[in-house]
């Protein structure tokens, strides 16, 4: 499932789409009004988490990649039915597959709190923390997969902060010292964006320094896997280095 750096380099992506007159959309996603979309311009782009927003005057289409969506700019392969294809008044077609796609009717502001996205200049880590402190007996490993927490968060990114800052997955939010808990925001925040400049070089899997390792490169102790949290996700870590609160 990408992650929201995935999605901002999406975002980034496809921004020269942004304004332009859209001739024609289909695709086999119910309860889309295609029709709808003939003759509207895309107004503009929006990322929140691993939501990416296609903002129209009167809706926005939300997409969602899941675990195995992709898309396509210019690029269509016959022998692929997309969810969604859009093709523009210039020729140039955006094109979308195995992704979840919905039509949003309301306000974005009123649906998304924009200072839960990690990548968004509104997050702040006075407001984190106040989110965290509803749940202390939350564990540090699903502290960082909520998406009304931590916005565009996943697995790799939780594995990969929660060693940085040296914190056992199972340790639990209350027990955590608030300035341990600052600095696993903040870190949050600054692999997000790393995450984002290594996956644009091609470069992401080389500075993974727990994610999918046999041993600890701090202290050469054999890393410990096992399928943490509410979500049963795949979790790396050090039982050395990475303090149990």
């Amino acid at each position: 499932m990408p992650e929201g750096p995935s999605i901002v380099i999406l975002k980034e992506a496809i921004d020269s789409f942004r304004g332009k007159k859209i001739l024609e959309a289909d695709g086999y996603g119910k309860g889309l009004a295609y029709g709808r979309l003939h003759g509207t311009k895309l107004k503009d782009i929006k990322t929140f988490g691993k939501h990416l927003l296609l903002c129209f005057p009167d809706f926005t289409i939300r997409i969602h990649l899941l675990m195995f969506g992709s898309y396509r700019i210019n690029n269509d392969k016959k022998d692929r039915n997309p969810k969604l294809r859009l093709r523009f008044a210039d020729g140039q077609t955006l094109s979308f597959y195995a992704c979840s796609i919905v039509m949003l009717t309301q306000s974005l502001d009123d649906l998304y709190d924009w200072s839960a996205d990690v990548m968004n200049p509104a997050f702040t880590v006075k407001k984190t923390i106040e989110r965290l402190s509803h749940h202390p007996k939350m564990t540090a490993t699903d502290a960082l997969l909520d998406q009304t927490i931590f916005a565009g968060s996943g697995n790799i990114i939780k594995n990969e902060v929660l060693f940085r800052v040296k914190i056992h997955p199972k340790s639990k939010i209350g027990s955590i010292p608030l300035p341990v808990l600052r600095k696993m925001i903040k870190e949050t925040v600054h692999y997000s964006f790393q995450f984002k400049e290594w996956r644009e070089a091609g470069t992401l899997r080389k500075h993974w320094l727990v994610y999918t390792k046999k041993i600890c490169p701090r202290d050469g102790t054999k890393i410990k896997k096992h399928y943490l949290g509410v979500a049963s996700r795949r979790t790396f870590y050090c039982p050395t280095c990475q303090e149990l609160y």
